[in-house]
């Protein structure tokens, strides 16, 4: 599952992933939390390597919250936000939406309808 590092012309890949928690980092356990996805970790992480930024996305909040963001780090793993728009973001569109603006979204539970940018019919 692996990908390439970078662009076509050799600039770091910045594009923006978020990526749900329960059933797509770990097995899905809540509210209790669940065994490591190794491959996916490992996506996750070469894609941060690469240059893109990544943002937790879930739908726990207060200490839940808190320990999958703990779990996440003791697994290596940090983000550049959690739960929340990166600030260029929000800078861009001069307020804070409460939908997540990313370029991918990695969830178990997504329903892909039609085809992706670029995708041949």
């Amino acid at each position: 599952m692996i990908t390439t590092n970078t662009t076509p012309t050799g600039e770091p890949d910045r594009r923006v992933i978020a990526v749900d928690f329960d059933g797509c980092l770990c097995d899905s356990h809540w509210p209790e939390l669940g065994e490591p996805i190794p491959e996916v970790l490992a996506e996750i992480k070469h894609r941060q390597r690469i240059g893109c930024r990544i943002i937790l996305w879930t739908c726990r909040c207060g200490e839940q919250l808190a320990a999958a963001v703990d779990w996440c780090a003791a697994h290596g793993l940090h983000f550049d936000a959690v739960n929340d728009n990166l600030p260029e973001v929000k800078a861009a569109y001069g307020c804070e939406s409460r939908k997540i603006t990313a370029d991918e979204y990695w969830d178990d539970r997504a329903v892909r309808r039609g085809r992706c940018p670029g995708e041949p019919a």
